[in-house]
């Protein structure tokens, strides 16, 4: 467990939970916040799977951010341990920022997770952060904006590009000054609190999900399997991607490999990156029908498994 620091009488740190509709950008507004790739953002929607957290600092505020699997009507056992896994961030936080997609406006789905951000978020402080403002005109932008808060009086409203990060300076400064006063919960170097392997995982999940165009992605699964430190300073790691099918097994590896040695040479590229050091990857795909149904695999995914259907 990270050891609590203690700052100055005017320290603040919290969790601050993005909560929205698949796609909404909530993982880009993370790794923006927290200057590095913490959460896995792709094209695919439904692709966060864990509640995982980045940790930034502004000022004197260590910001904690929730980064939630998008809020979506669940099919399937793994679909509603995801969305169980997003109001459970939200009912966690000190603050809850809903994020809403400027062109896409006030779905049907937008209007479902205001309806039920009462009794699923009761009591938090909830703000509004309209994303991908450079997709629509500002007088839309401003006729959104009102009828969302018609519907619901958020604390705050901002206009933001999570991913050319327009507006967010405004809402993460804004952000540390409302946070609780408490000491930093992780030291200062620290971006995140997924252990080295999950991380690892998410990032080889993400060039899966970037490299197979079909439903494929959501019936796999990555896990590290060993990850072994070399007295070089690199590290060895051997992960194995699980799927349902043996006909999933021969996408993913491709024609002579060509697929899994893209996809295992794309990881380990942005691994090594990320770590700052040499790190040699090695990928396995394995077929297990009933993964989906195994509550390792989803203890993995940082997802609780209920019994039932």
């Amino acid at each position: 467990m990270a050891e609590l620091f203690t700052q100055t009488e005017n320290s603040r740190c919290g969790f601050v939970a993005l909560i929205g509709e698949p796609n909404a950008g909530k993982s880009t507004l993370t790794n923006y916040m927290v200057g590095a790739k913490v959460s896995i953002v792709t094209h695919k929607v439904q692709t966060t799977r864990a509640r995982i957290r980045g940790v930034a600092i502004e000022g004197e505020s260590q910001l904690v951010f929730v980064d939630t699997p998008g809020i979506f009507a669940p099919k399937r056992r793994l679909d509603r341990a995801m969305v169980t896994a997003a109001w459970g961030g939200a009912a966690d936080a000190d603050i809850v920022v809903l994020l809403v997609e400027a062109h896409r406006g006030l779905t049907e789905g937008v209007e479902q997770i205001l309806a039920a951000l009462d009794e699923q978020a009761q009591g938090r402080r909830i703000a509004l952060a309209i994303n991908k403002i450079d997709m629509v005109d500002v007088p839309s932008l401003l006729e959104l904006a009102e009828k969302l808060n018609e519907r619901r009086n958020f604390e705050k409203t901002f206009m933001i590009s999570a991913e050319k990060g327009k507006g967010v300076k405004d809402l993460r400064e804004w952000l540390s000054q409302e946070l609780p006063r408490g000491p930093w919960l992780y030291p200062e170097d620290q971006i995140a609190d997924l252990p080295l392997r999950m991380i690892a995982a998410e990032m080889t999940r993400e060039k899966l999900t970037l490299n197979l165009h079909q439903e494929l992605p959501y019936q796999l699964t990555v896990e590290t399997e060993n990850w072994e430190e070399r007295k070089d300073g690199s590290a060895k790691v051997d992960q194995v991607v699980y799927v349902a099918r043996d006909g999933h097994k021969g996408i993913i590896l491709g024609k002579r490999g060509e697929t899994i040695k893209r996809i295992s040479r794309a990881s380990r590229e942005e691994l090594s990156e990320f770590l700052g050091r040499k790190i040699h990857l090695f990928l396995q795909v394995k077929v297990r029908p009933n993964w989906l149904e195994e509550a390792e695999r989803y203890g993995e995914m940082g997802l609780e498994f209920k019994d039932g259907n």
